[in-house]
């Protein structure tokens, strides 16, 4: 017997498991706050050099005499978005004549405080030479996610769901109120490091315990569904982001509802299948027997004994480059991984340079993803994983790349277009990552698919890596270029991995391959196979990706995380 026929028994998506479900699904809206929290904690506000000697400077100017003292002192901006540079002084006294030419850098500036309060960068004055720090800082967020993903993952294979869960729980909590009073740069990183990896920690076993409870016919339902508590979790924040304005309080208020998941470990169980697994038959029977009594459904009282259940074999990565045709599909399913990700957090962390409104670019950004949820679940098995992921990635990245032209040559009254195009490409994005997760986990063979997709949201993180640096190339290429660059990158790499997807075969309404051999033929000509849809692929492959989340967005979130 499989555990999945229990499931059938008992309820594939009864009572029992929508309670615990629903509850699950709060570490992904956790988990959203956190993932993009750094737009609010570390933009960078419209900023110039501080006047030497003048208390009263702010960036707005406020009389004519300090009008004609910042015009006198500070040099004009090269980018035609600014007036006024942002990071030089003219070498001249302000009380003098000299009407030298020559400038300097500045140690001290002024911010504009029309978008933001505070910062955390306004606050530490990471600007100018040190303006890379950003992208540094949020470079080791992700890097702590894939640490998160990896560490965490293994970790739950080996103590368990429940506990790694709890784990991440506290880690979550000490370190996001830590961020808040963080003194310095390096602990600020410090901190954000860990949380990352508590994100992943808590997304991806969430993800997994949910999964794992659901029988095969919902678990395509489940892992989509839990992706619009992200997107939920995205508008939340930007209503906190917009209700505080300063930093400090951003974090607080996002950090401290995650002290109520410490009571979570008095209503979700360890994972059955998990017990099972360890041969811990007697445990895995009680809770079995419980989600049976609020199912109320009638089962044997020792349904479960050690010698009825049967285990799926598993395989080892290497297997999955063995053949020709395994490899050129897993550098396929690993690069569009990584694009994926690289294109979704990098499209949510460079809301700030599409111009208009910041606060309701943010909150558009966050609610396309709940019609992108909703194309996937009503075509993903209507038209295909592969002409859907491809379709996704290749015109939300050509949306991307038109935003070019409106932000060069358009004036601002054309402003909606370029927010317009930019959320149409976070809508292929976001669906992209839901339907990549479901077709590169029905594409690898059973005996590696825990492996293969392990190494999928690993290619991920290193995606999510590398998304600040593009986000935040408006910072080294100045003007309307360089506010489009970011999208037409975003948008190129998106267009080239939705072309080499369409080399990958279609799983839909086919079995899935269970060999390496089968892997090798699945797709071809030697395989002419005509079956019913079939979606029972291993649940273990959710435990690596687990290392999302995972996703959501991790989510898959397994992926987003």
């Amino acid at each position: 017997m499989k555990f999945d026929d229990i499931l059938k028994t008992i309820g594939e998506f009864g009572k029992y498991q929508k309670i615990l479900y629903f509850l699950l699904c709060m570490c992904s809206v956790s988990a959203a706050l956190h993932m993009v929290i750094s737009v609010f904690l570390m933009g960078t506000p419209t900023h110039r050099c501080a006047i030497p000697g003048y208390p009263n400077d702010t960036f707005a100017i406020q009389s004519p005499f300090h009008k004609a003292l910042i015009k006198r002192l500070v040099p004009p901006s090269t980018d035609e978005t600014l007036d006024y540079a942002k990071c030089d002084l003219y070498d001249r006294s302000y009380d003098g004549d000299d009407n030298s030419t020559d400038q300097k850098a500045c140690t001290s500036w002024v911010y504009d405080k029309s978008i933001f309060i505070n910062t955390f960068t306004s606050e530490h004055d990471i600007v100018c030479e040190d303006k890379l720090k950003t992208s540094h800082a949020q470079m080791i967020f992700f890097g702590g996610v894939l640490v998160g993903a990896i560490g965490l993952g293994s970790l739950s294979d080996i103590i368990g769901r429940k506990k790694t869960l709890y784990l991440s729980f506290l880690l979550l909590l000490g370190s996001t109120l830590g961020v808040a009073w963080a003194p310095d740069f390096i602990t600020f990183c410090i901190l954000r490091f860990l949380v990352g990896t508590a994100c992943a920690g808590m997304f991806m076993t969430a993800f997994v315990i949910g999964m794992e409870l659901v029988g095969p016919s919902k678990r395509v339902w489940a892992g989509i569904v839990i992706e619009y508590f992200f997107a939920l979790g995205l508008v939340i924040l930007g209503g906190v982001g917009y209700a505080f304005r300063e930093w400090k309080w951003t974090e607080i208020t996002c950090s401290a509802p995650a002290a109520l998941f410490l009571l979570y470990w008095w209503f979700i169980p360890e994972s059955p299948r998990w017990l099972i697994s360890q041969g811990k038959i007697e445990e895995a029977n009680k809770i079995i027997q419980k989600a049976a009594k609020v199912n109320k459904v009638t089962i044997p009282e020792k349904i479960l004994n050690a010698d009825s259940i049967e285990e799926p074999e598993t395989g080892r990565l290497w297997h999955l480059f063995t053949s020709r045709v395994l490899l050129f599909r897993t550098l396929i399913i690993f690069f569009n991984w990584a694009v994926v990700s690289m294109v979704y957090y990098g499209l949510s962390l460079n809301t700030g340079n599409l111009g208009g409104d910041f606060y309701v670019n943010f909150l558009l950004s966050g609610l396309v993803e709940f019609p992108a949820y909703t194309l996937c679940l009503v075509l993903l098995d209507r038209v295909g994983r592969r002409i859907l992921h491809a379709a996704c990635m290749i015109l939300g990245g050509v949306a991307c790349i038109v935003t070019l032209f409106p932000m060069i040559y358009a004036d601002e009254s054309l402003q909606p277009i370029t927010v317009t195009l930019a959320m149409l490409g976070k809508v292929g994005a976001a669906a992209a990552f839901a339907v990549i997760y479901v077709w590169s986990a029905e594409l690898y063979p059973t005996v590696v698919r825990n492996a293969g997709m392990g190494a999928s949201s690993s290619c991920a993180r290193i995606g999510g890596m590398i998304a600040p640096y593009i986000a935040d190339l408006s910072k080294v290429i100045e003007g309307n270029f360089g506010r489009a660059v970011p999208l037409v990158v975003f948008g190129a790499a998106s267009v080239v991995a939705g072309i080499m997807s369409l080399w990958l075969p279609e799983t839909n309404n086919r079995d899935l391959p269970e060999t390496l051999e089968d892997g090798r033929r699945f797709g071809t000509k030697e395989s002419s196979k005509k079956y019913e849809p079939k979606l029972e692929f291993d649940n273990k492959a959710f435990d690596s990706e687990a290392g999302i989340a995972n996703g959501s967005n991790g989510g898959y979130n397994g992926t987003k995380l």
